[in-house]
């Protein structure tokens, strides 16, 4: 059974697709549609969604860390590619990676591999 991966995605549509094209290649994953489902769980990987109108992704990965949740659960993620002010907080944050919504569209099963 491959790694189980969290989605946290309050764009539908894109966590759908995220979703689709991560079961697709064999991974088991979770859609979580607001900052308070973002428990990891013991997943292996949680993607988040840094350009979400619901919440602040770098501020729900940074307060899952500080509380001791992330453990060794590895972080992507994912920002509109004229953000840059995103993507930076998200590396200064300690994000694993930090990628384009166009790159993990084309790349995303083997971006979480990269990571297990």
């Amino acid at each position: 059974m491959m790694p189980f991966v969290v989605a946290l995605f309050d764009d539908l549509l894109l966590g759908s697709n995220v979703l689709g094209m991560l079961r697709a290649a064999g991974h088991e994953a979770r859609l979580a549609g607001t900052a308070d489902q973002a428990h990891p769980d013991g997943a292996a990987v949680l993607i988040v969604d840094l350009g979400s109108a619901g919440f602040d992704g770098v501020a729900v990965v940074e307060r899952l860390r500080a509380g001791g949740e992330l453990g060794e659960t590895r972080t992507i993620g994912v920002y509109s590619h004229v953000d840059a002010d995103t993507r930076r907080r998200a590396e200064a944050a300690g994000f694993d990676l930090v990628v384009p919504r166009s790159r993990m569209a084309r790349e995303g099963p083997a971006l979480v591999e990269r990571l297990l």
